[in-house]
């Protein structure tokens, strides 16, 4: 392993190093600030009460995944294709990212309800825009002399989509769903912070008006491997297709 590998996993001891010596040290209440040995007893222990949540916001995350997927996909393309629907879905797409989800949340309980369409609906706003413009960036960016080299052997331009566009831009097509799953815990809790009876921005809620800190952070960190785990997994996908295209 390379020296530059420890960097990180030695970052994230020493910062639990300090976090618990500061939490007992200082004597901080576990109820304002739990030290991370309290966080990881209460996220193993509790596993049974966390893993039905866990389980719900995880499937709110990777149906919002599926849908920006088919949606910003064909988008990107299209706009691709057509430069004037680019210029007029453009400040549509900044709209979607300049909104708070915050102020759009409520909004869509009321109009979707309690159950899981919101929080699927929160988690698309969220992925659609990176991996819209990630895809279309990367289209753009082809290399001119191999479009003029497809135009010359009268290439449809299905057939260049296929054959060269689509390979081309796939590295900025990756980079955007990483970003894209990464965040898309943000939309799904805070959909279920306004108005849910299951995930794990429920659990937090409730175990936050009882001053159960340390289940809140035992919450959050659940929130967090999942957050990781997506993030590695599109990266191996992205490994695997990238050198199979290319």
């Amino acid at each position: 392993m390379k020296s530059a590998d420890l960097i990180a996993p030695a970052l994230v001891i020493l910062i639990l190093t300090c976090w618990e010596g500061g939490c007992r040290l200082l004597e901080i209440p576990v109820f304002i600030l739990p030290p991370p040995s309290s966080i990881f007893v209460q996220a193993t222990l509790q596993a049974p009460l966390i893993l039905p949540h866990a389980a719900t916001t995880l499937s709110e995350i990777i149906l919002g995944i599926f849908l920006a997927l088919a949606t910003a996909i064909p988008l990107a393309i299209l706009m691709f294709a057509n430069p004037n629907l680019e210029k007029a879905f453009a400040p549509f797409l900044v709209a979607s990212q300049a909104i708070p989800v915050f102020a759009l949340a409520p909004l869509l309980v009321v109009w979707m309800g309690y159950g899981i369409a919101s929080k699927v609906f929160m988690a698309w706003i969220i992925i659609f825009f990176p991996i819209t413009i990630s895809l279309l960036s990367g289209l753009k960016s082809c290399d001119p002399e191999y479009r003029v080299m497809f135009r010359l052997m009268n290439a449809s331009f299905y057939d260049t989509l296929r054959l060269l566009y689509w390979p081309w831009a796939l590295p900025q097509f990756f980079a955007g769903l990483r970003v894209g799953v990464t965040v898309a815990t943000i939309g799904a809790v805070i959909g279920e912070w306004v108005g849910a009876q299951q995930g794990l921005g429920y659990l937090m809620i409730q175990s936050n008006a009882r001053l159960q800190v340390d289940l809140v952070f035992a919450a959050i960190l659940w929130l967090t491997a999942m957050g990781l785990g997506l993030w590695v997994l599109v990266g191996i996908l992205e490994k695997k297709i990238v050198r199979w295209k290319l």
